[in-house]
């Protein structure tokens, strides 16, 4: 078995407009830092499908489903909030996404695949179940969780958000549900500014002020997340995989490196060996310094590749 990369060149077309910083170039700089590490040969490459109503459905109700569909647009850009706009291509993008995250688990949870990672734009974590934001539609990684409790029969899963913006959508998604336990680390305060609190027993967050040093960062991830995933056992382990904690993001002010990503990548994995049979899929969130990006995802795909 091997790592899954799910991508679409769909995902593409999905474009905010110039200088918009969840732009097409991210995927094409991760995937062009793949190819110069030799990595593209070794993974899995899959297409994926759009996610079906139903499945949308495990998340949003049908009310938010249909008000996106009524505010997309033929031709242009409509803005659902200040920062996220949908163009006549986006709904699409957004569905592969979803789909995608769906599909992964599915090959994981089958034996297809080892692990897998999901190349996807738009990303997931901030679009709560009735509202879209922060760049994001449908809720990638609430909807996989969703599928995976509800098709494959789970009882245990273990969602990790890593992004510097906490994954407001996805707490508004699982909180209170005893099936999941999410564990986030972000930058605080500092955007959405909403679900920093302890909402729920079921979720464990890591606020981290800003400047806090990488040493700080570990330890206090290591010393918060460990205990509560050891605790409760996951039988999948879900990755919210953002990037944008990196020194370089323009949009944040945390001082992770390359190599902090590449340990936190190593934390995951020993989680999943112990508890999950290695069961493990990532999904991309944030990362806006393209460099930075590429690298740092460069690095996580490399970890989850050598798992066998």
């Amino acid at each position: 078995m091997s790592t899954a990369f799910f991508h679409h060149d769909d995902f593409e077309k999905h474009d905010m407009g110039a200088g918009h910083p969840e732009s097409p170039e991210r995927l094409r700089a991760i995937i062009a830092h793949l190819a110069d590490l030799g990595l593209n040969e070794t993974l899995d490459w899959v297409r994926p499908e759009e996610a079906t109503r139903d499945q949308l459905r495990l998340v949003h109700p049908e009310s938010y489903l249909h008000q996106l569909d009524m505010m997309a647009p033929t031709q242009g850009r409509v803005f659902t909030d200040p920062d996220t706009a949908m163009t006549p291509h986006t709904l699409r993008a957004a569905r592969l996404a979803a789909g995608a995250n769906v599909e992964a688990v599915d090959m994981v949870l089958s034996g297809q695949a080892t692990n897998a990672f999901v190349a996807a734009r738009p990303p997931g974590h901030h679009a709560e179940r009735t509202r879209s934001m922060g760049f994001c539609f449908y809720n990638n990684i609430a909807i996989a969780a969703r599928h995976a409790l509800g098709f494959h029969g789970l009882q245990r899963i273990a969602i990790v958000d890593f992004d510097v913006h906490q994954g407001n959508g996805t707490v508004d998604a699982v909180q209170g549900d005893e099936r999941i336990l999410m564990c986030s680390s972000f930058q605080h305060p500092f955007y959405p500014h909403s679900h920093a609190g302890a909402v729920a027993e079921n979720i464990v967050n890591v606020p981290i002020s800003a400047g806090t040093t990488a040493a700080d960062y570990r330890e206090q991830v290591e010393q918060r997340w460990l205990t509560a995933l050891n605790d409760f056992q996951p039988q999948l382990v879900l990755i919210s995989a953002g990037f944008d904690a990196h020194q370089s993001d323009p949009l944040a002010e945390l001082s992770l490196t390359v190599d902090d990503y590449r340990w936190l990548t190593s934390l995951l994995l020993r989680v999943a060996a112990e508890h999950a049979g290695n069961r493990l899929v990532a999904t991309l969130e944030g990362g806006y310094d393209l460099e930075a990006l590429a690298e740092c995802a460069g690095a996580h795909i490399e970890q989850l590749s050598r798992v066998r």
